[in-house]
């Protein structure tokens, strides 16, 4: 049986028409009409998850892992304000999020009657397409429901993805549930006509022709935005400053080369094409501006959108990378390939890298954990701050990490919600106050055994730690660094979740070997305490001597 609530019922109807099946949903009154009627199609499995600012994580992580559309149901109130962060950071990622949040009637809109705020267009900034779908009173209102909902869910999936938010005011009675099955739904077709990329094509072609030091810049985007064979060609024939989170990132130590070449005017690009989002290392941005200023600079985005970041542009080119790439020669540029990958100058710094042993450290951590991860088919989440930085230097696999925004908050609830739609193991490599912040993600019966946390624990946030002139701040250790003496350990029991622990190397290289070879129902901790002072100067150290 099915609500009472016509658009209720019409949004159920096409949603399961345009395909999805998954939904996050969050407890309340006012949506009540709404989950129920999601429960009830077979063609939706639903997810409970308390805590909406973690839920809005978890069905970006599924999205991420199903590359198709999740909802994301919340009821009114302040409960819609708190999966901003997660909209946001899907906004930035092109994440196809589905945002349905119950409504109170507007006439009691700021009438000082309880959860009532301004809901319509809360999220503008930061979706694609929000729309408002009251209770219709005639077949001209109800065709208008079905058009514009048809129009959110399209927008959601089609061109580059991204969230959307369909508002549901609902008036009471809410709890009757009546109706015994869906309206029959008109589902509007996309269908999106080849667009002629020849004149793009020759454009870019005709640059790398003539360009005798090109470069080729990757920021974040999604595995499989480049094709495998245009990926492994690019690489092998011309100089790709790509980081882990890249599509085809395997290429190493690129920020430490950049770190020792960036005054030495034969490393400088004439031509430079950014593709995709953003970076992590400031070193690459600091030379990439800088030589911007002498080189041209072309991006290649499909949604054709101005992000001038090198601070030098002089033409953007929408359309799919691999077409524009195809075929694209290296004729002029050998000499320049092989500066930057066979050069004496670049084989002692990578020879350097590789040789540097950390002594027990977070830095430590994560280079045993790649290690003995690196024959396992799984998938990597990083963390935000100090854990993403590390994981550039070691990972030899692609990194799922929340760059949209950079924010901490949602890292472990992404992941966890990744792990629900993954036959995989998925690892989360997370700081303490990352975890701490966004422990609600383990206040659920959703996760299993699939999820696996390494928790780096020092005590506070580091990261700070490494800015000079904050030392001589009083506010440095308890306010900026937010120091503590919390352990997960508390929060692993009372959620049901294995612990290990260590302290030592000794330690961690027994806890890796459990950690990631423990077969269980439920999911994994292994945090690992470090000294926070030790864990700034081990990797001063390692830039020290490269």
């Amino acid at each position: 049986m099915y609500s009472d609530k016509e658009n209720v019922n019409i949004l159920t109807s096409l949603l399961v028409n345009h395909g999805v099946n998954k939904a996050i949903v969050c407890p309340g009154s006012r949506n009540a009409p709404i989950v129920h009627n999601l429960n009830e199609c077979l063609d939706i499995q639903c997810y409970p998850v308390t805590d909406e600012r973690s839920a809005g994580f978890y069905a970006l992580g599924m999205a991420q892992a199903t590359d198709s559309p999740v909802v994301v149901c919340v009821t009114s109130g302040t409960a819609l304000l708190n999966l901003l962060p997660a909209v946001a950071e899907a906004f930035y990622q092109h994440i196809p999020l589905i945002v349905v949040s119950a409504d109170r009637p507007a006439q009691w809109i700021n009438q000082l009657d309880g959860q009532t705020i301004p809901q319509n267009g809360a999220l503008n900034s930061f979706v694609k397409k929000s729309i408002n779908i009251p209770e219709f009173h005639d077949e001209e209102e109800r065709w208008y429901c079905n058009r514009m909902i048809n129009d959110a869910l399209i927008s959601c999936a089609c061109g580059i993805c991204g969230p959307v938010h369909i508002n549901v005011p609902i008036t009471e009675p809410l709890y009757e549930f009546t109706k015994t099955k869906l309206p029959v739904e008109r589902k509007i077709e996309f269908v999106s006509a080849s667009v002629d990329t020849t004149r793009a094509r020759t454009l870019m072609l005709d640059r790398f022709k003539h360009a005798s030091r090109p470069m080729i810049v990757i920021g974040q985007c999604h595995l499989n935005s480049l094709n495998e064979r245009l990926s492994m060609y690019l690489q092998a024939n011309a100089v790709v400053l790509i980081e882990p989170l890249s599509a085809g990132g395997d290429q190493q130590y690129m920020d430490e080369i950049v770190r020792c070449v960036e005054n030495d005017e034969r490393y400088f690009p004439d031509f430079i094409l950014y593709i995709g989002d953003c970076i992590v290392s400031k070193s690459i941005k600091k030379f990439l501006r800088k030589v911007a200023r002498t080189a041209e600079v072309w991006m290649a985005r499909e949604d054709g959108k101005i992000a001038d970041t090198l601070m030098n542009a002089v033409g953007v080119i929408e359309g799919n990378v691999s077409e524009l790439l195809d075929n694209v020669k290296f004729d002029k540029s050998e000499e320049y390939y092989h500066l930057w990958h066979d050069s004496a100058e670049v084989k002692n710094i990578v020879q350097k890298c590789r040789s540097f042993v950390p002594e027990y450290s977070q830095m430590y951590a994560v280079k045993s954990f790649e290690e003995a991860i690196s024959h396992h088919d799984i998938i990597r989440h990083y963390a935000n701050s100090m854990s993403v930085r590390l994981g550039c230097i070691y990972s030899k696999g692609y990194m799922y990490v929340n760059r949209g925004i950079n924010g901490i908050e949602g890292s472990l609830s992404t992941a966890a919600g990744y792990s629900l739609a993954s036959d995989k193991d998925v690892y989360c490599v997370i700081g303490d106050l990352s975890f701490f912040y966004d422990q609600n993600a383990l206040w659920n019966r959703n996760i299993g055994g699939n999820f696996k946390i390494l928790l780096l624990n020092n005590g506070g946030g580091a990261i700070f730690g490494k800015f000079e002139g904050l030392k001589d701040s009083n506010a440095r250790d308890n306010l900026v660094m937010a120091k503590h003496d919390t352990s997960a350990v508390g929060i692993c029991s009372a959620n049901h979740i294995n612990y290990i622990e260590a302290s030592n190397a000794e330690e961690l290289k027994a806890g890796l070997d459990k950690f990631i070879n423990m077969k269980t129902d439920s999911p994994t901790v292994l945090e690992v305490f470090t000294d926070a002072e030790n864990d700034m100067n081990v990797i001063k150290e390692y830039y020290t001597k490269i």
